[in-house]
Formats: C-alpha cells, structure tokens, sequence
C-alpha cells in the first residue's frame, strides 16, 4: 500500500510535466547546423542592424540604430533551446525578454523586431541558431 501511495503521485506530476499537446515542444530538434555559415546569415540578413554579439565588435559596425542595441549572448543561468531560439527569430513576439519590455523595443504589445520569414531558408534558420547558441555561455557551477 505505501509502494503504491508513493509511486502513483511521482508518476502522475512525471507524467503531467511531459506536455505532449499540439503546442509542445516536445520531440523539438534541429539537424546540427554549421556557426560559420549561421555568423554569415546573421550578417547578410542585416541582424546586427539592432543586435549586439560580444564576441564579434566588428558586428558592431553595421548597428544603424544604436538605440536598439539588444544584446545577444553572454552569460545565462542556462542556454537557451533550439525551439526558444527558433520561436525567438521566426515569431519574436512570442516572448519578449523582462529588460526589453519598453520602447523602441515593443510597441503595443509586439517586439519591434522584423520578420524574414519570407527571406530565410530551414537551412539558414537551422546554422543561425547555431551560430546564436555558441554565443551562450552557462553560469559556471559551483
């Protein structure tokens, strides 16, 4: 009786936490995609226009409107997933980060950020998100 008590709420709040509705993320996973060519796509679409990499100054070069500035990369609590990268570039109202919630970045509740869905290949999008995930780096453990 105790065995049971203990198994079936574990296995319940297991099982709730693996949403498996039309809206999850679940089985979400890019093919690997290449940096280099994603740090290209980055250029060529203009993204250094409002975002700022640390790694890469000379990115900076391209920023037309300083004022924008949005930071891309550094240290993070944790990486961010493919699936929050992919929603981040192909529906940025998705989620608008906490120190971005004024303006120029949002207006009337959607992110200033443009759209390419029009313009950018699953190729592209794919070595994009690889290029944007190696500019996380995880706050060390200790």
């Amino acid at each position: 009786m105790f065995l049971r008590s203990a198994i079936l709420p574990a296995l319940f709040v297991t099982l709730s936490a693996c949403d498996m509705s039309p809206d999850s993320a679940y089985g979400f996973r890019l093919p690997e995609g290449d940096a280099e060519v994603g740090k290209a796509v980055f250029e060529e679409k203009q993204c250094a226009t409002c975002h700022i990499i640390g790694a890469f100054p000379e990115l900076r070069d391209n920023m037309t409107d300083p004022e924008m500035n949005v930071a891309i990369g550094g240290l993070q609590t944790r990486i961010a997933t493919h699936g929050e990268l992919v929603s981040a570039v192909i529906n940025p109202s998705h989620k608008i980060a906490r120190g971005y919630k004024r303006e120029p970045y949002v207006e009337d509740g959607q992110s200033a950020m443009r759209t390419v869905n029009e313009q950018l290949t699953v190729a592209e999008l794919i070595d994009l998100v690889a290029f944007l995930q190696d500019q996380y780096e995880e706050f060390p453990d200790y």
